[in-house]
């Protein structure tokens, strides 16, 4: 057996970190065929059940290891409709990849590390888009009388949409914004996530013959009664989680302090960093400072940084986070590359106070010195502030990313879906059922702010709760 993994290939970071091209560049075949002949082929794969849509991730491996590219695809698209884009984002060093049995360490694997599922995963997503591999619809039954609403076009919708579709079921999606994606396009960036890939997954679902009305505010536009009124047998809400967190500090009202929602928005979603070519312009300071230890904030500074070196302003961008690194919420994974772009850390740092100039702009941040104390709530160290240790640092560009909350413009005006105290849709942990009969939800409405995966595995499931309820029918 090889021990070594086959390292992915990376753009150099002093070029890349002045572009928004992508950065992770995919396994060749034969690099994809020596990482594939590194799993051991389990007797009982650890690694399925440590995917939250539980790939056959055992028999992929094992066609891409014997040069069956198009088998690998068809298996995996057997419980995941968009390998291409998981194998981009999704963190399977939390999740597929920590339960690989090279994990267990002991003779004679103590120094092998586990098999890159996520990468061999994209390698079979990118062939079959090159190749224009199509995947029959698996029809147990005829449902194609029924028509099945889907709110929201982030990855539980999309998935719960394509799931239903495979099955002949009609499904039309409606989106709130004027493209499709949800947080894959407005949340992440196209050097994480090119925006041809995201492209040709949702193109895929319409020819699957999902249709998209986008512009389309549930909740506005039409009511959920409207809907189901209209005919629809069952609805799904994937709402996301859309409202950003903010700090609750003084001068967080100042000109240039974002939200990370409406930063990263304006640049991925409205093509902010192409102005004046794009027509939506974006604050870009000399001095930016992320406020944050999440992935939204790793994606935050790496575009603030670009964004500097763009337009030639030279780079001075820092991220502020009240723990250690120890304790960051992001990937490793992105937490190198930020580093390897040349973003700042300073941990163990908490914001206290915006202050401005006469003009209402940010011109810098008082901050305060923190040590660790005892876990909370989390199981992370809690920060605690040190007295008398109060600074300055220089800030004409803020981007909060401390987390989001439950978008509430549909459930506030449907009394009868029921939420918990966080505003997330209260739902049957089987079927994905919310209190209205008739009417599933899955992904960050939810269950508050998740992976991509995770909230495709909510999708799937209300999508065969949907299949279940309407064959009743």
């Amino acid at each position: 057996m090889n021990k070594e993994p086959v390292k992915i290939k990376e753009a150099i970071a002093q070029k890349r970190s002045g572009n928004f091209d992508e950065v992770v560049l995919g396994y060749t075949q034969e690099e994809a065929l020596r990482e594939a002949s590194r799993c051991l082929q389990c007797k009982n794969p650890a690694c399925i059940s440590g995917c939250p849509v539980n790939i056959d991730i055992k028999k992929f491996i094992g066609q891409i290891a014997k040069k069956d590219c198009a088998g690998a695809y068809l298996t995996i698209r057997e419980r995941n409709n968009f390998p291409s884009l998981c194998g981009r984002v999704c963190p399977a060093e939390y999740q597929c990849r920590k339960a690989c049995v090279l994990n267990k360490g002991g003779a004679p694997f103590a120094s092998v590390e586990a098999i890159n599922i996520h990468f061999l995963e994209r390698y079979a997503g990118d062939c079959a888009m090159k190749s224009n591999l199509e995947v029959s619809a698996k029809k147990k039954q005829d449902l194609s009388k029924f028509k099945v609403a889907v709110v929201g076009s982030g990855p539980a919708g999309l998935c719960c949409a394509g799931e239903l579709a495979r099955q002949g079921v009609k499904v039309v999606i409606f989106e709130g914004l004027h493209k499709t994606g949800g947080v894959l396009r407005y949340g992440i960036p196209p050097f994480r996530l090119p925006r041809d890939i995201l492209d040709f997954e949702i193109d895929y679902l319409k020819k699957a013959g999902v249709e998209i009305e986008t512009n389309f505010i549930v909740g506005r536009t039409r009511t959920l009664d409207e809907l189901i009124a209209e005919g629809y047998s069952a609805v799904f809400l994937g709402l996301g989680a859309g409202i950003p967190s903010f700090l609750g500090i003084k001068g967080e009202n100042l000109c240039n302090v974002y939200s990370a929602n409406e930063f990263l928005t304006r640049v991925n979603l409205m093509g902010a960093y192409k102005f004046p070519q794009a027509h939506t312009p974006v604050a870009i300071g000399r001095h930016m400072v992320i406020i944050g230890g999440g992935n939204t904030a790793m994606d935050s500074a790496r575009v603030a940084l670009r964004l500097q070196k763009m337009n030639e302003i030279s780079p001075d961008t820092t991220i502020l986070y009240r723990r250690t690194e120890a304790e960051m919420p992001a990937r490793r994974l992105e937490i190198e590359h930020a580093k390897e772009e040349g973003v700042k850390f300073r941990m163990l740092v908490k914001p206290e106070e915006f202050i401005g100039d006469e003009s209402g702009f940010v011109r810098s941040l008082k901050c305060l010195k923190c040590e660790l104390g005892e876990p909370d709530n989390s199981g992370r160290r809690r920060p605690v502030e040190i007295k008398g240790s109060d600074f300055e640092i220089d800030c004409d560009v803020a981007v909060i990313a401390i987390g989001l909350s439950a978008n509430k413009i549909l459930t506030g005006v449907t009394p009868l879906l029921k939420t918990d105290k966080y505003g997330d849709v209260i739902v049957d942990p089987l079927t994905m059922e919310t209190s209205i009969k008739g009417v599933f939800a899955g992904g960050d409405i939810v269950g508050g702010e998740g992976t991509v995966i995770e909230a495709m595995g909510m999708g799937k499931k209300a999508a065969q709760g949907i299949i279940k309820y309407i064959s009743k029918k």
